[in-house]
């Protein structure tokens, strides 16, 4: 972030850091860290955070700066009506017009929330490769509204799931937010008129989005499917589990409509993470009580 409330920014002036500090560290960061090969573990993206936040100057030249080195770029977009008002008031844009101007447009390109977007924004950004990560729990829990999931899906827009951060979700659970994407797509409509059911999205679609959709905006070819070539990444959910009952006849459609457990096995590239239901890896009550404890401290309750 660069834009403080001094600058007319949304963020307070101790949040945010100095533009040329920011362009520096982020090229350290993927000279350091960012591995193009297949397969690979880290890959690093260059993120302002929101047009309210950060400056049109950081946007371009954070854009320069991810194509020189050959890295993807990120940014929420459109995920409230006050934002249209305030990108409308500063720069005179809507704000996909606005990032298109800053040369925020292109397959290197997703968005997070896009609540906003209009039919006709959903046609460009499908003729130009963008993708959209949409946080329907987070934008439910905010009071944003919901993604035109379905008329960007049919416009040949890149979807995918995401969770917008542990401070605006609470679960982080991607089956759980293919849930929510089934459920807040149905109910999507003209206020004081009925859902249009064309709106709606299928059991399918949902977890098509959270496994097929993330790989594609993320340009991997090398993961969200289980395909000879591809990482061993998977989950095994047991379907005898009491959430599960009565839904066994249809796998897909109980992942996705009833309550999500946790899984029962997780692998990220052949890596066992979780194992009958347990966390490898990690002394979780240390670590819990270690969260609870900065949570405490941090609404000065500590």
């Amino acid at each position: 972030m660069s834009l403080g409330e001094s600058q007319g920014g949304l963020p307070p002036d101790r949040a945010v850091e100095w533009q040329d500090a920011i362009l520096a560290d982020s090229a350290r960061l993927i000279d350091a860290f960012h591995d193009p090969a297949r397969l690979a573990m880290i890959r690093i993206a260059l993120a302002p955070c929101s047009p309210f936040s950060v400056t049109g100057d950081l946007m371009r030249e954070s854009a320069v700066l991810a194509r020189e080195k050959g890295v993807m770029l990120h940014t929420h977009l459109a995920e409230t009506a006050d934002e249209d008002a305030f990108c409308l008031s500063k720069f005179g844009l809507r704000p996909p017009d606005y990032a298109e101007s800053l040369g925020w447009t292109g397959p290197d390109v997703w968005f997070a929330h896009g609540v906003h977007f209009s039919a006709g924004d959903a046609v460009r950004l499908g003729a130009c490769g963008c993708g959209v990560a949409h946080c329907p729990s987070s934008n439910m829990r905010l009071a944003s509204g919901s993604a035109p999931t379905r008329q960007l899906l049919e416009a040949g827009v890149r979807v995918a799931l995401g969770v917008d951060g542990s401070a605006s979700n609470d679960g982080c659970h991607l089956l759980a937010e293919a849930r929510q994407a089934l459920h807040s797509s149905r109910v999507r409509g003209v206020p004081g008129q009925a859902p249009n059911p064309a709106d709606a999205l299928t059991a399918h679609d949902a977890l098509w989005l959270a496994t097929r959709g993330g790989a594609a905006v993320l340009n991997r070819d090398d993961i969200g499917q289980l395909a000879p070539g591809f990482a061993a990444d998977l989950i095994a959910v047991d379907l005898r589990d009491l959430g599960y009952s009565g839904a066994r006849h249809d796998p897909v459609g109980a992942l996705t409509l009833c309550a999500p457990p946790r899984v029962a096995l997780n692998t990220v590239n052949g890596r066992v993470i979780v194992d009958g239901g347990e966390l490898l890896g990690v002394e979780l009550p240390a670590l819990v009580e270690r969260h609870d404890a900065h949570s405490r401290r941090m609404i000065g309750l500590a």
